[in-house]
């Protein structure tokens, strides 16, 4: 059986203040013995700091991006080497509010996986449609476009110990998620697609992302294909986030 995942994106949230806070809380509240893989991606500037109080509890650490070179003159980029300076060990690739503010290809989001891979990191590769996308019908030829560039620069094997977090792009912020019938039916087409690889198809998790919240976790992370959750906003609150990880635990 599959082990449970959840991470929480902070985005562009934070301050030295409210992270010690919130650290302080997490790390109290996650159980040593948690049978959740629990992930928090905070803001570069903040990744010490993350370090620093999470080193002795369950909770892990990760990167919202990462640069596609491994260094060089590429201002304002973070390369996989700075990450694991850091003790990353997770890195969210592909998030659609970056590719739509910064036009980022899905060449470049491939490019970014196989770095993360080649570092002993873990990516979390986003994949989703947006709603007309979705009205129209073509939400799984979509995400299977997003999936097949990798596939076709470094082979399915890429996904092996991989994560694949299905974000609508509609159910981003929105306070509308997907329904457990929407969510689980997209997963399906997703493991699905990755199943010619039978150790990418027992190691890869699934995860949900779009208004994850602690009403409706629970019956999201029930569906048999949905291996977790991709976290937002609630991940910002430690009563929120530690509530939706304990809906992981079924």
């Amino acid at each position: 059986m599959r082990r449970k995942i959840v991470v929480g994106n902070w985005k562009m949230n934070g301050s030295l203040a409210s992270n010690e806070a919130l650290l302080k809380a997490l790390a109290e509240k996650i159980p040593q013995t948690t049978p959740v893989d629990i992930v928090v991606c905070p803001p570069y500037p903040f990744l010490f700091q993350t370090q620093s109080y999470l080193k002795n509890s369950p909770i892990r650490w990760g990167a919202q991006n990462v640069a596609k070179f491994e260094s060089g003159a590429f201002t304002g980029e973070v390369s996989v080497s700075m990450l694991n300076e850091f003790g990353a060990s997770y890195v969210i690739i592909g998030h659609s509010e970056r590719s739509t503010a910064y036009c980022e290809s899905d060449e470049n989001i491939a490019t970014k996986f196989m770095m993360v891979k080649k570092a002993g990191m873990t990516p979390i590769l986003c994949v989703g449609e947006t709603l007309i996308e979705r009205e129209a019908g073509i939400m799984e030829k979509v995400v299977s476009k997003q999936l097949d560039t990798i596939i076709k620069m470094y082979g399915e094997e890429i996904f092996d110990e991989s994560v694949i977090a299905y974000e609508p792009v509609w159910a981003i912020g929105t306070d509308l998620a997907a329904s457990p019938e929407q969510a689980q039916a997209m997963h399906q087409f997703i493991r699905e697609k990755l199943s010619s690889n039978n150790k990418v198809a027992k190691s890869l998790k699934i995860i949900y992302g779009g208004s994850v919240n602690p009403q409706n976790a629970l019956q999201l992370f029930s569906m048999p294909d949905v291996d977790g959750g991709l976290v937002g906003r609630a991940s910002l609150n430690a009563s929120d986030f530690e509530s939706i990880c304990h809906s992981a635990e079924i």
